[in-house]
């Protein structure tokens, strides 16, 4: 799924660590990142706050059915 315009930040690494099944960023590289990871999510932190402290446009893949629903709720609310 592609996801634009995160500007909770914190919340949305809450929802990832939440999530039940893996969760990967994939890189415009192609590479696939575990976001379950807190080291990806401290590298991924670091790459957004050079872009400006918010989330243009991420591609994820959620592995279970419940966290993508969880994640579609939360960039619902915002």
């Amino acid at each position: 799924m592609k996801i634009r315009n995160i500007k909770d930040i914190d919340g949305f690494f809450n929802v990832i660590d939440s999530c039940d099944g893996k969760v990967e960023l994939i890189t415009g590289e192609g590479d696939r990142l575990n976001l379950k990871s807190k080291l990806c999510q401290y590298v991924s932190l670091a790459t957004i706050l050079k872009m400006d402290a918010e989330i243009p446009e991420l591609e994820l893949v959620a592995y279970e059915a419940e966290d993508t629903e969880k994640i579609i709720k939360f960039l619902m609310q915002g």
